[in-house]
């Protein structure tokens, strides 16, 4: 009998399109504390790593302090931007319910999340799309190192008993695939999230443009499934 394999996803830039989300909120962090607004581009470049670090990346300069009241003040005003009357929770991507459905039937396949969000806000995410019945076992950053600290990957492999060479992580960023390398997982890129190509090719064993996509190189990387 085939072994099971462990699926673990990135949730932003992978499952969800949350920048618009992250850079309003960020922007009006930063408006708060006096800094420059900062680009979508820079935003972009730090979307999957915990808060704290990647406070540390866009104001390298700040002190531990600083960093810590932006971060709270990022949590304050993502929460007042999702009271709004205007606010709708950051979208699936194309393809990525149908993806899960096909997967979470199989006999073959556990799912998980690997997400640099805290708990709080994936449960959001998680109970606007109903995403719950999916997944097997959920890391957040609540109780781990950020990415690409391998911590995460390591919990899924304790909480579902399975070793790293039956399990693959599926993420957007080079946070991911660094993760992935450090815990001896086997790799998928995706070219839908937040970096680019250039960065993503070199790091991954497989990098696909379409959820769909991702069924068959998992057949590529288990023959016994």
């Amino acid at each position: 009998m085939a072994i099971m394999k462990l699926v673990v996803f990135d949730v932003d830039g992978t499952l969800v399109d949350s920048q618009a989300h992250i850079s309003n909120a960020m922007g009006l962090a930063f408006e708060r504390h006096g800094l420059p607004i900062p680009k979508k581009s820079q935003v972009r470049s730090i979307i999957g790593l915990s808060l704290t670090e990647a406070l540390q990346k866009m104001v390298p300069e700040g002190s531990e302090i600083l960093h810590k009241k932006i971060v709270d003040s990022y949590v304050e005003c993502f929460m007042s931007l999702r009271e709004s009357s205007e606010y709708e929770p950051s979208p699936l991507f194309h393809g990525i319910r149908g993806l899960l459905d096909r997967l979470s039937v199989s006999e073959k396949y556990l799912l998980g999340i690997a997400t640099g969000k805290g708990r709080r806000g994936l449960d959001h995410i998680i109970e606007s799309h109903s995403l719950g019945h999916y997944f097997s076992t959920i890391q957040t950053a609540d109780n781990h190192p950020s990415k690409p600290h391998p911590s995460m990957l390591y919990s899924a492999l304790d909480e579902t008993g399975l070793l790293s060479e039956n399990a693959v992580i599926i993420g957007d960023t080079s946070y991911d695939m660094d993760m992935g390398e450090a815990a001896n997982f086997n790799k998928v890129g995706v070219s839908w999230g937040y970096h680019s190509s250039e960065i993503m090719t070199p790091r991954s064993d497989f990098y696909v443009s379409f959820p769909n996509e991702i069924d068959g190189i998992l057949k590529n990387i288990w023959s016994d499934i």
